[in-house]
């Protein structure tokens, strides 16, 4: 009987959730390389089987193999890109000389480049044309997925037969993948959701109780969708696991370092101090440039507003809070209405 050909997979990015979906293509019966940017890390993930730094206590599942060699993905059939969006397109950019014609290029960051405000998939289309982009996200910490806790996210990709085909190739028994074509709803649900959840933060750490959190998730989420409505997002993509499973998740979670990064603020940290610890709350990058993109096709989001003009030091955050309850009593809208909501 012939043996069934094992993928070659290739992770660029061996923070946790990179060193995570490694595992979880690995365990698949991939053949994974994992790309680290310095040397002296890939060597010692290499040497100890264990990514100390990122991941610490998870062993590398074989045949995981570590480098910080950029030619080790030439062979790739799919690329998985576990960067932050910030970083998203020098990664892309120094992979043109190696990524593979026509390899599938998955990414697994959320959020949108501040600058040109283009959304994930977008920036892989200008600087990779040759390889079709898709997007991973969904309500997942690295550590829960990476101790083999059951977790469901969405992969989207513009060709549904590849969208299920890049779902298989990382599924687990308790990591289930939905596939989706709807790369933009996706990418919205997982850019939204940080913002909204650094303003949950806020609220948890000025302890404004648990029925004021409910409140934030709620209006939060109808401010997600009317964004997301208004660029050409399916309604179903943002009531799912890539917008409001993953809203929920990271709004009500200390796992969450945008959530926590909000809990600082209310608590009386200044942003700088927020900030400091080398943990990424990628909503903070994301905030302004999410409001602009609302603001141009005039999509109101009051809580997103508010958490861009406290990160801009603007306002006070009890002067924030008191400007959201004061806001005008209005009808609560149905679902299908909110993309012209007010």
């Amino acid at each position: 009987m012939a043996m069934e050909h094992a993928r070659q997979i290739a992770v660029v990015g061996a923070g946790a959730w990179g060193t995570a979906l490694a595992n979880l293509a690995a365990r698949a019966g991939a053949n994974v390389t994992l790309w680290a940017r310095d040397p002296a890390h890939a060597a010692e993930m290499a040497a100890t089987g264990v990514n100390a730094r990122r991941l610490p206590g998870v062993p590398l599942a074989p045949p995981i193999f570590p480098t910080a060699d950029l030619g080790a993905v030439a062979m790739a059939e799919i690329l998985l890109l576990a960067v932050p969006t910030q970083a998203l397109r020098s990664a892309a950019q120094v992979l043109v000389p190696f990524a593979p014609r026509g390899a599938p290029v998955v990414i697994c960051a959320k959020g949108i480049e501040r600058g040109s405000g283009l959304f994930p998939s977008q920036i892989i289309g200008e600087i990779l044309p040759d390889n079709p982009p898709a997007i991973l996200s969904g309500p997942s910490f690295a550590a829960d997925v990476a101790k083999g806790l059951p977790t469901a996210v969405t992969l989207a990709a513009e060709d549904s037969a590849q969208a299920a085909d890049l779902a298989q190739a990382l599924a687990a028994p308790w990591f289930r993948l939905y596939h989706s074509t709807d790369i933009r709803g996706v990418e919205i649900g997982g850019a939204a959701k940080n913002v909204l959840a650094i303003a949950s933060g806020i609220a948890a750490g000025r302890r404004l109780g648990a029925s004021a959190g409910a409140a934030l998730i709620a209006r939060g989420f109808a401010e997600l969708t009317r964004f997301g409505q208004a660029f050409g997002a399916d309604p179903a993509t943002l009531m799912g696991l890539s917008g409001l499973g993953d809203l929920v998740l990271t709004c009500s979670s200390e796992q969450s370092r945008n959530f926590s990064f909000g809990f600082a603020l209310g608590r009386g940290a200044s942003v700088a101090a927020a900030s400091a610890g080398g943990k990424l709350a990628e909503g903070v990058f994301t905030c302004g440039i999410l409001v602009d993109l609302a603001h141009k096709k005039s999509i109101d989001m009051p809580i997103s507003a508010a958490v861009e003009a406290v990160l801009a030091e603007e306002i006070e955050i009890d002067a924030a809070i008191e400007a959201l309850l004061n806001r005008p009593a209005k009808a609560e809208l149905a679902f299908g209405n909110l993309a012209t909501g007010r």
